[in-house]
């Protein structure tokens, strides 16, 4: 009997009270188990005290999270965030060097929303901090005064581009997706390929071409209620076949 592959999701750091901790959110690590038919492992934000080799040699794909943490702008030599802007930067230290680590290892890996914006840092790109102030762009954000169920409703087509990782899903030309950020892909790093764009052209997915494996970069928040919608579903589940392939090489 084949065994469940076993993914690891990045984790944020939270104070609480006195302490700091290490943080998921449930929508992903239930989305391992619902959608890709995964075993979710949290990874916490460690940075160096990680050996990132032995990790990797224990995975079979890695889930790089959402958060209401933003990259920290030096790292795409950005100018400095608004007053206020959270940012987190052990995840930091951890999540972009394991990018980059888990391509070079063949290690499938999918990125949501801030997941997303760090594969492009990791690999070299840059990002609108806030989308709705550049010209051309329309209002990504979510209305906040909403209760959750509105938020993470579909908010605006997507245009996926022939010949990629999203078309081969079998996923049509448009489809629907929620929209919840302010930060974007500004400068697309070296070695990413499109795969989804909004109708304003910001940049909503993207695959890396170097990869020997399944690597793909989603805007949006397919995690969300996963099994009720086909196209999320069809994204985790190829997700989660490459990682079953994996799992069954090792």
């Amino acid at each position: 009997m084949s065994r469940l592959p076993l993914i690891g999701v990045t984790a944020c750091t939270k104070q609480i009270g006195f302490h700091s901790y290490h943080v998921v959110g449930d929508k992903y690590v239930r989305a391992i188990v619902v959608g890709a038919g995964g075993l979710p492992l949290v990874i916490p934000a460690l940075g160096d005290l990680l050996d990132l080799p032995v990790l990797l040699a224990s995975l079979d794909g890695l889930l790089f999270t959402g958060s209401p943490s933003n990259v920290e702008p030096h790292h795409y030599h950005g100018p400095d965030s608004v007053p206020g802007t959270a940012h987190d930067p052990e995840r930091d230290t951890t999540t972009l060097p394991l990018i980059k680590a888990a391509i070079a290892a063949g290690v499938p890996l999918l990125g949501i929303c801030r997941g997303f914006q760090e594969i492009n840092v990791a690999f070299g790109g840059s990002l609108y901090q806030q989308v709705q102030e550049v010209a051309g762009y329309l209002d990504h954000r979510e209305a906040a005064d909403q209760p959750v169920e509105i938020c993470y409703a579909p908010a605006h087509a997507v245009h996926i581009q022939p010949g990629g990782l999203l078309a081969g899903m079998g996923l049509p030309e448009q489809i629907q997706v929620n929209s919840l950020h302010a930060q974007g892909v500004a400068r697309l790093a070296p070695g990413l390929r499109v795969e989804a764009l909004a109708a304003d052209g910001l940049i909503e997915a993207f695959s890396v071409v170097e990869a020997t494996n399944f690597a793909l970069g989603a805007q949006w928040h397919p995690e969300w209620q996963v099994a009720a919608n086909p196209h999320y579903l069809a994204l985790f589940q190829a997700f989660g076949e490459a990682c079953r392939k994996r799992a069954s090489q090792r």
